[in-house]
């Protein structure tokens, strides 16, 4: 059975209405919820640059962290959910600028990872669109799970910023 959780960036509390109606905080997704003893897929708000042909075409892994991909809402190539509380990742961001937030390489991929109030959110660094990850704090550091997201990570274009 899946129960309601969220992960929130406490910096962002602009508020924006989704499909349904319903609002979300700017970049929050909401991650699950059981109605009427039907468990719902994860909700996502899609990236800006989500059409974009290497997130349009994006190949998400089929596991992460030994957790299945599950269906997500709306149905996009450009996001993807796993497991239960979902881990959820999304293709077509636009490109972060200099930060002082940690920077780390994985597998010669570069990440910003920011801690969030319920887990962790990395989003790739130097490459345009970005990918972002949102990991629950249950499943344990974020950067432990960014290796099965390296080849397609590789495939985005880079902007030639790096962490320093």
């Amino acid at each position: 059975m899946h129960g309601r959780a969220r992960l929130s960036d406490a910096s962002a509390r602009r508020r924006r209405p989704t499909r349904a109606g319903a609002t979300v905080t700017a970049g929050v997704l909401l991650v699950g919820s059981a109605l009427a003893g039907c468990a719902r897929a994860p909700e996502v708000v899609t990236a800006p640059q989500a059409l974009a042909g290497v997130c349009a075409s994006a190949r998400w892994p089929a596991s992460v962290s030994g957790h299945e991909r599950v269906a997500t809402e709306p149905d996009v190539p450009s996001a993807a959910a796993w497991g239960d509380p979902a881990i959820i990742a999304r293709c077509g961001l636009a490109p972060l600028g200099p930060t002082t937030d940690q920077c780390v390489a994985v597998d010669d991929v570069d990440w910003v990872v920011r801690p969030l109030s319920d887990g962790t959110k990395a989003t790739t660094y130097g490459r345009d669109p970005a990918i972002e990850v949102l990991v629950p704090s249950a499943y344990g550091p974020a950067p432990l799970l960014l290796p099965v997201f390296t080849d397609l990570a590789r495939t985005l274009p880079s902007t030639g910023r790096r962490c320093s």
